[in-house]
C-alpha cells in the first residue's frame, strides 16, 4: 500500500469552520468527512479535499482491537486528537467524547475543555433529548458541538448490537424530535448513523445545521467513513461502507475518490443505503 500523491489542487485553502458548513448547506454543496487517527492520514485527507477530520473512538476497535467502542478513555482521545490537529492545517478537527466521559453537563464541560485544548475544533455526542442541557451549556460557553443521533454505538449493549435505529414510527419520531431539539439548544451539527434514508432525509430538510450521515443514504449534507472502511482494511466491512483503494490505487487516492464521490451524489449508492 502507498500513500501516493497528493492531490493538493483538492485541499481547502483557509480553516473550514461552522461558518464554512453552513455556507455549503445553503448552497446545496455537500462536504467530506473521514474518521482517522494520525497526523500523517489527517494530512492526506486535508490535501484530498476533506473538510472535516473526525478522531472517532471507533479507533477501539480500528486502532485499539476491541469489539466495541467502551474502553476508550479520555487519555486515549487526548493523544490521537493532538496527533491528529498536527496534521490538519485547514481541516475542521470533530472529537467524540468517550463513554461515560460527558455523564452530567459538569462532566462534559471539563472533558470538551481538555479535548478542545489538545486540538479539537468541535465535540461529538451520543446521545438524544436528554443531552439538550448538555449542549445548551457547552454551545453558550463557547464550545462547538456535533450530536450523534441513530445507531450510537456507546449504546451497543442497550441495542443489543449494532442494528439499524429508527425503522419504526415511534423510533423514527424520537431521533426526529432529538434532532429538532439538540439543534434548537445550540447543536452546531448532526450527525445521523444507520438511520433509514427517508428520515435522514427528513431530518437534513427540517433543521438549519449540517446534516452528516453515515448509513443515511445520500440526502444528508455530507458524508463520513473511516479511514479503514475506506481503505478496504475492515475484514467484515458495513454495507454503508465502500472500499476506495481497489479504484484509487493509492492511498490519496482513494480518499480523493471519496470526496469526489460524496460532493458529485455518486457516494452513497444504492447499495448502501437502509430503507
Amino acid at each position: 500500500m502507498t500513500y501516493g500523491t497528493p492531490a493538493t489542487n483538492n485541499a481547502p485553502t483557509k480553516p473550514v469552520t461552522i461558518h464554512t458548513l453552513r455556507t455549503l448547506k445553503e448552497q446545496g454543496d455537500k462536504f467530506a468527512v473521514i474518521a482517522l487517527y494520525d497526523a500523517v492520514m489527517s494530512a492526506i485527507a486535508e490535501r484530498n479535499g476533506i473538510e472535516i477530520v473526525l478522531v472517532g473512538d471507533s479507533l477501539g476497535m480500528t486502532v485499539q482491537g476491541h469489539n466495541s467502542t467502551l474502553p476508550v478513555t479520555m487519555e486515549h482521545m487526548l493523544y490521537h486528537v493532538a496527533n491528529v490537529a498536527r496534521g490538519a492545517r485547514h481541516a475542521l478537527v470533530l472529537a467524540d467524547l468517550p463513554f461515560m466521559s460527558y455523564a452530567t453537563p459538569d462532566d462534559a464541560l471539563h472533558n470538551c475543555a481538555r479535548i478542545m485544548q489538545a486540538g479539537a475544533h468541535m465535540v461529538k455526542l451520543e446521545g438524544g433529548a436528554w443531552l439538550e442541557d448538555t449542549v445548551r451549556q457547552l454551545s453558550e460557553r463557547g464550545i462547538p458541538v456535533c450530536a450523534h443521533l441513530g445507531l450510537t454505538p456507546q449504546s451497543v449493549n442497550k441495542f443489543g448490537g449494532f442494528r439499524v435505529q429508527g425503522r419504526n414510527d415511534s423510533e423514527a419520531s424520537a431521533i426526529l424530535q432529538a434532532a429538532i431539539t439538540l439543534a434548537e439548544a445550540g447543536a452546531d451539527v448532526l450527525l445521523l448513523e444507520c438511520v433509514p434514508a427517508s428520515l435522514a432525509g427528513e431530518i437534513t430538510r427540517r433543521v438549519k445545521v449540517p446534516v452528516i450521515g453515515i448509513g443515511a443514504g445520500r440526502e444528508t449534507d455530507a458524508q463520513v467513513l473511516v479511514i479503514n472502511d475506506i481503505l478496504g482494511l475492515t475484514e467484515r466491512a458495513p454495507k454503508f461502507s465502500k472500499n476506495f483503494l481497489q479504484q484509487g490505487g493509492n492511498i490519496a487516492a482513494a480518499i480523493a475518490q471519496y470526496a469526489a464521490d460524496v460532493k458529485s451524489g455518486v457516494f452513497p449508492s444504492d447499495e448502501n443505503i437502509f430503507l
